[in-house]
């Protein structure tokens, strides 16, 4: 064989290694090299996620383990735990109530954590010019919330403690987007609502706050993931959560930089945004058992009105 037909054999030899990913001692081919992860979040117009998507540290700290971040914004917590059971994300974050309905309906999640209490970031309002002035003058009323969020537990709870039962209110469920336009026109006389949707009201509508959850509710912002991903991949979730954390530091002492950050990464106000922010709680917690015997008290209140299908053990959801 001459030298070039030997040359040509040789380039001929080391394309086909190439396209098999074998040569090249110690360097990974396109075949061999590990496929790009994706972690999906699942986020609302508040809170510690918005904010760290807001930062991009935790972009930066995935890409070096070959991971990329896919978030999602919803308008509240039910619909997103939804997503997380269907399986179109991996982790998210909610109030007190969506978990239970999400648990009590079936679906296969976990608790990770949890950011303290935070009774302030959730009221019943009214209309600045409502002669409703407490709590049991709200009896016969019409009163709009979303279904299964935070704020239906404060209702119950509020309700409570004004001597009422949930049936002496006409609940109206609606989503915070309607909500509000029933609660701007008129059509309804009181609405139960979080921030950043509670601060739009006070600022932009005047609204008046009846009661927040001081002294009624613990309004704790749980951290979950759907079983599967977290038996999978406890490692992505700890860096999610340490990331969280870090944000959530650097959050409490920069209540300027979070309003500024938060205003751009929702769309509101500034002002509006400073408010909600001024109201939040944070530092992430591992869920303890202390936090889960307040979200077995919320489970049974809601199975004790027949609002979730079942009574569930919360405690199976760890």
């Amino acid at each position: 064989m001459s030298i070039e037909a030997k040359r040509a054999s040789r380039r001929h030899t080391l394309g086909l290694l190439f396209a098999a990913g074998v040569f090249a001692a110690g360097a990974p081919s396109s075949a061999g090299a590990q496929a790009r992860q994706e972690v999906r979040i699942g986020y609302q117009k508040y809170g510690t996620l918005t904010l760290l998507k807001g930062r991009g540290t935790l972009e930066q700290r995935l890409a070096a383990k070959n991971v990329s971040v896919k978030w999602t914004e919803f308008p509240a917590g039910p619909v997103l735990l939804e997503g997380l059971n269907v399986g179109s994300i991996d982790f998210g974050t909610v109030g007190e109530a969506p978990p239970i309905f999400a648990q009590a309906a079936g679906a296969n999640l976990v608790y990770v954590g949890n950011e303290p209490p935070s009774p302030s970031s959730e009221a019943i309002v009214v209309p600045k010019d409502s002669k409703i002035r407490s709590l049991a003058d709200l009896k016969g009323k019409k009163v709009v919330l979303n279904k299964g969020s935070n704020v239906h537990y404060l209702l119950v709870k509020a309700l409570e403690k004004a001597g009422l039962a949930y049936k002496d209110i006409q609940a109206i469920y609606l989503p915070p987007a309607d909500a509000r336009a029933a609660f701007e026109r008129g059509g309804v006389d009181a609405w139960v609502i979080w921030d950043p949707f509670l601060a739009a009201a006070e600022k932009q509508l005047g609204a008046r706050v009846l009661a927040d959850g001081k002294g009624l509710v613990s309004n704790h912002q749980f951290y979950l993931a759907s079983r599967s991903y977290a038996e999978k991949n406890p490692e992505i979730v700890r860096i999610v959560l340490d990331e969280i954390a870090k944000v959530d530091e650097w959050g409490a002492r920069n209540q300027k930089e979070v309003a500024s950050i938060l205003a751009a990464q929702t769309g509101l106000d500034v002002d509006v945004v400073a408010l909600a922010a001024s109201r939040y709680a944070y530092g992430v917690k591992p869920v303890n058992a202390a936090v889960i015997e307040q979200q077995q008290k919320v489970a049974d209140a809601f199975s004790n009105l027949k609002l979730i299908p079942k009574a569930i053990v919360v405690k199976d959801a760890l």
